[in-house]
């Protein structure tokens, strides 16, 4: 019983952190990689740096993306 309430607590402590991640603005690499490993496993998995930077750049138009705020 105390096992499974630690484990739900686990789990929405997680949940919790990465909706406060996704408010901010910041990517969930994790997720990225389970989808990676799901749906495109012949394809190369970026590095955590190159992630978010290639996200911030999304984001933000970065590279001449054009946006100005």
């Amino acid at each position: 019983m105390i096992a499974r309430l630690g484990q739900a607590l686990g789990h929405l402590w997680r949940r919790l952190v990465q909706t406060g991640r996704l408010a901010c603005g910041l990517p969930d690499y994790d997720t990225y990689r389970a989808h990676m490993r799901l749906h495109h496993p012949g394809q190369p998995v970026m590095d955590y740096p190159t992630f978010f930077r290639e996200r911030q750049d999304a984001r933000y138009g970065g590279k001449g993306g054009g946006r100005c705020c």
